[in-house]
């Protein structure tokens, strides 16, 4: 095989050549020290390599940077996009897929870098403390009284947040306390321009609002002081610092966080005209359900109308008093069957006992004896000759006197 400084067009060189002799002299560089920016992080699960993109600070030029998930891991803070870094690394070429790449060994964070590893710091101890606890979050009213708003005067941020939240709600009502918004006296100010507020007693709500700006022209509103301000105070705060991608710790303990400045405004004020289609619909929905309500329960009505009970009520007084009648009737010849079989029974019973009395068997000829004591004189030896006796008979009494006895010997037949 020739070299590839032999390599003619009538002999060329195969890609496996060139690309093993562009491994072999950049493998001769050895370690090097690299200045440059992280613009990308990816950490694919299961694999122990991580994968950056390190972007020149100048130059629109990037590599991509691999470190071991281990020293990737053991960074304190953590490594984020758009921390400046220095990397030792060693520069690698990867034959088979034709890619350059720096194999890291040691990452260092510098100026930028490490003034975002003191934010993330800074950020981690505040949550320890639970600052940023989502329970703390307190919602914002729906028609504020009053907006306090913290900006500085005659500021981008303060139009849009005028301008949109009267567009939205016209008659909303402001307080604006002016305060820097970058710098020095940032801080101090915004501070006690927010107490200022939080003692008006007819702000619901407080807007910290400002435009885009570098992470250095942002730092103020991710000051210590500031946050444990914001996080004592009572009255709900929106902030609205920079834009989306901005997130300084103004943002984690405010109540609500908007992108923007204009976004705050649709946060603290509702639109009227959604509201007055909201309530359009609302009375056209209800006046459609009470419309429905009223033509059923006329039609119940009607139906109640045209039963027949309810077209002519004497119906049912007519069908009942005829029930009456008849139960009448059944009741008067119930009572006279009755009446009749208790008569019959009474005939019977009368005719027993006349016939068990005594007076019945005096009327078929029988007659009883009685002795001057009033005894009745069962047996011939209970009577005497001249005694004087009565005999009962059916109709009265017949007084005798005993003249003879005779005994019966012989039983008659």
């Amino acid at each position: 095989m020739p070299t590839l400084r032999d390599a003619t067009a009538e002999s060329p060189a195969p890609v496996r050549a060139v690309a093993n002799a562009v491994a072999q002299w950049i493998d001769r560089l050895g370690g090097v020290w690299v200045e440059g920016q992280v613009a990308q992080v990816t950490r694919r699960p299961g694999m122990q390599t991580v994968f950056m993109t390190l972007r020149d600070t100048v130059a629109d030029i990037s590599v991509t940077l691999t470190c071991s998930r281990t020293l990737f891991d053991s960074m304190n803070p953590p490594l984020v996009e758009g921390a400046s870094v220095v990397v030792h690394a060693r520069p690698t070429f990867y034959a088979n897929r034709g890619s350059f790449s720096l194999a890291a060994r040691e990452i260092r964070m510098i100026g930028l870098g490490e003034l975002l590893a003191r934010l993330e710091r800074r950020r981690q101890l505040l949550a320890a403390e639970g600052l940023f606890a989502p329970e703390l979050k307190r919602d914002l009213p729906f028609l504020p009284t009053r907006v306090g708003l913290v900006t500085a005067p005659n500021s981008a941020a303060e139009r849009d947040v005028l301008d949109n939240a009267r567009r939205r709600w016209p008659a909303v009502q402001f307080e604006v306390a002016y305060a820097a918004m970058q710098g020095q006296r940032s801080v101090p100010e915004v501070v006690e321009a927010l107490e200022r507020l939080e003692r008006h007693p007819d702000v619901d709500v407080i807007v910290v609002a400002r435009g885009g700006g570098s992470i250095e022209d942002l730092l103020p509103f991710s000051d210590e002081a500031l946050v444990r301000a914001v996080h004592g105070l009572r009255t709900p705060v929106v902030s609205a610092i920079g834009h989306e991608p901005d997130q300084p710790l103004l943002d984690l303990v405010a109540d609500v966080r908007a992108s923007t400045p204009t976004d705050a405004a649709k946060l603290v004020v509702p639109d009227m005209a959604e509201e007055v289609n909201g309530v359009t619909w609302a009375r056209d929905r209800l006046r459609q359900v009470m419309t429905q309500r009223i033509a059923r329960e006329q039609e119940w009505l009607v139906q109640l109308r045209s039963r027949p009970a309810m077209a002519d009520p004497r119906n049912l007084l007519t069908a009942r008093s005829g029930e009456l009648d008849e139960l009448l009737a059944r009741a008067r010849r119930t009572l006279a069957h009755r009446l009749d079989r208790a008569a019959d029974d009474i005939g019977h019973q009368r005719a027993r006992a006349q016939a068990l009395s005594p007076l019945a068997t005096l009327q078929r000829g029988y007659a009883v004896l009685q002795d001057a004591d009033g005894r009745v004189v069962t047996s011939v030896d209970q009577a005497s000759v001249g005694a004087a006796v009565s005999v009962r008979v059916a109709d009265g009494r017949i007084h005798a006197t005993t003249s003879s006895i005779e005994p019966h010997d012989v039983e008659e037949p």
